[in-house]
């Protein structure tokens, strides 16, 4: 692999296309069903980052066909008020699916947040009752960054299968249900962490090496096995020359394009999959709520 740079695994094209066969679906579904999937996105207080996300999700929904139903509360809301107003969206029928976005204010449990919103309507996949459906090979809504790293990762693999995969972080929203779709697409996984023993000889082994610990640029190109298909998840922020500031993964990204044979940048690769993916998932809980197949697109 000396001297050769890797595929750029693009997942801005990836997720536009995968956006408007999602798109096509809803059209398809609302002149043969007389509905439009909508999903309420419920946003407490004004941190910067959620707003821009919350903003890019609004764009993605209207786009998709999608009504999104924002509902933004101050800083200050109770938890009380916050757990009313998720049990008033989770007996409207117009409501397909329910996004709570993290992070919440430190006086508001997100756990008892998530665990409050109706299973059938969590398009996050972080209620319990979906983990565990996934950990036990049940069907259930799977959170939407992992599922685009699967579908990133198969892109350019024409099977998971019998892969030795790495996963590089052992969080609820990525680490842990990428592991469990790993193991449903036949790939032999270990999951590495911040107490493993000599990390870099870990990730070594790795034909498959998804990196989500939040560390700048902590995956070195000499950590990666030549030819392995490297997923960088990490969305890390540097400050720059002039006060500015630049958006690293968690990969070092100069090193490893000269290893791996296949990579996603930062920004540009995961990112977009992970809304293209909250679509997948409205779309899909809108139809098996109306007793319809589920599509798989």
């Amino acid at each position: 692999m000396t001297g050769m740079t890797a595929r750029i695994i693009d997942g801005k094209t990836i997720a536009a296309d995968l956006r408007s066969r999602i798109a096509a679906e809803v059209a398809r579904v609302q002149a043969a069903h007389n509905f439009v999937p909508g999903i309420a996105v419920v946003q407490v207080g004004d941190n910067p980052a959620s707003s821009v996300y919350v903003r890019a999700k609004a764009k993605a929904v209207a786009e998709a066909g999608m009504r999104a139903f924002d509902h933004k509360l101050p800083e200050n809301v109770s938890e009380a008020e916050l757990l009313m107003l998720i049990g008033e969206l989770n007996g409207d029928d117009q409501i397909n699916g329910i996004l709570v976005q993290l992070p919440l204010p430190p006086h508001i449990d997100a756990q008892k947040v998530i665990a409050s919103i109706e299973a059938d309507k969590d398009v996050d996949g972080f209620h319990p009752l979906n983990a565990g459906r996934h950990a036990t090979g049940l069907a259930g809504l799977v959170p939407c960054t992992p599922l685009g790293c699967v579908l990133l990762a198969k892109s350019v693999l024409p099977s998971l299968s019998g892969l030795e995969a790495v996963v590089l972080g052992r969080s609820n929203i990525v680490g842990k249900p990428l592991v469990q779709l790993l193991l449903a697409e036949d790939a032999t996984v270990t999951v590495a962490h911040s107490k493993t023993r000599d990390l870099p000889a870990v990730c070594r082994r790795a034909d498959l090496l998804v990196a989500a610990i939040g560390q700048p640029e902590m995956v070195r190109g000499d950590w990666i096995k030549p030819g392995a298909t490297v997923i960088d998840v990490g969305i890390n922020r540097l400050a720059a020359d002039g006060g500015k500031s630049r958006i690293v993964g968690d990969v070092a990204f100069a090193e490893a394009e000269k290893v791996a044979g296949a990579i996603t940048p930062v920004p540009g690769g995961v990112g977009p999959m992970t809304i293209a993916c909250l679509l997948l998932n409205t779309l899909r809980a809108s139809c098996a709520q109306h007793g319809l197949p589920v599509p798989l697109l």
